[in-house]
């Protein structure tokens, strides 16, 4: 049975980069607290945590002087920098540049256009979101598909900005209605916020589960990437199984199969795609 992993799986620059600085600051044999898990890929966070990285929420991170503290590419709010400064606690920021680059924009939006709605197409309460969020001072609308598009006021001036990780055809389907919606005098403006270090990955992934029986793909079960990129590696070959650890994986999954793809999402470690490769070898 041929195994092949997808080498334009794993992980994005953002978090390549975050992982890099926590494990450089790690080999220096001092403290350093995460705050919030550093990668949406629980066996990744459990290996840093066996280097001595310290997890911890924001209730915690309140409580914390003096300290060193990693923020993880999801990026936060203006309010938690202000709580580092006020405790002294020394920042290791590993937000990611395209993340940055999105709160400056939703920043000056919001505060260009004091009467205007700005909207975030994202995940409600999703670390990244958060971030923007508090770039409005709480202002800013969630909104996570369509259906939800009816918390604004349409005879307002409405800016749409987007989650870096979400799916381009909902941001579209937002866009579209939105667009039939809005009421003159009232004006519509939009930006197109998503990482194509992500959305470049689903026309590589298609390619990739079609070229195989079976798919195993690799993820954190709170992957916002993983779960978009599962589906559409389902979409092509229904025999596609999320996996967080080779723990998951079914023999019977393999029956009449010559060949078997293992992909992951852009918070996957290529270790963890290679042990799946080794336990799927054995059968």
């Amino acid at each position: 049975m041929k195994i092949e992993i997808d080498r334009k799986s794993g992980f994005c620059h953002g978090v390549t980069s975050a992982i890099r600085k926590a494990e450089q600051e790690l080999a220096r044999g001092e403290r350093l607290y995460c705050l919030g898990d550093i990668v949406h890929n629980d066996r990744e966070v459990e290996r840093l945590h066996s280097m001595g990285l310290i997890t911890i929420n924001h209730n915690a991170f309140g409580q914390l002087k003096q300290a060193k503290v990693l923020f993880r590419a999801h990026g936060e709010p203006p309010a938690t920098y202000q709580i580092a400064t006020k405790n002294q606690v020394e920042l290791v920021d590993a937000t990611c540049p395209v993340v940055l680059q999105l709160q400056r924009r939703v920043k000056q939006v919001y505060f260009n256009n004091s009467e205007a709605q700005v909207a975030i197409f994202g995940k409600p309460g999703h670390a990244e979101v958060v971030g923007l969020v508090g770039q409005t001072n709480g202002h800013a609308i969630v909104l996570q598909n369509v259906q939800e598009a009816d918390q604004l006021d349409f005879r307002r001036d409405i800016y749409l900005f987007s989650q870096t990780t979400m799916p381009l055809d909902g941001f579209h389907a937002l866009i579209d209605y939105i667009t039939a919606h809005i009421e003159e005098p009232a004006t519509f403006h939009y930006f197109d916020t998503i990482c194509r270090q992500v959305i470049n990955r689903v026309p590589n992934i298609r390619e990739f589960a079609s070229r195989h029986d079976v798919i195993l793909f690799v993820a954190g079960m709170k992957s916002s990437n993983g779960k978009m990129l599962f589906e559409a590696a389902k979409q092509v070959n229904p025999r596609t199984y999320l996996i967080d650890s080779p723990a998951d994986i079914d023999r019977q999954w393999f029956q009449a199969a010559d060949s078997v793809g293992i992909c992951g999402a852009t918070s996957t470690p290529t270790w963890l795609m290679e042990q799946c490769r080794d336990v799927v070898a054995k059968f």
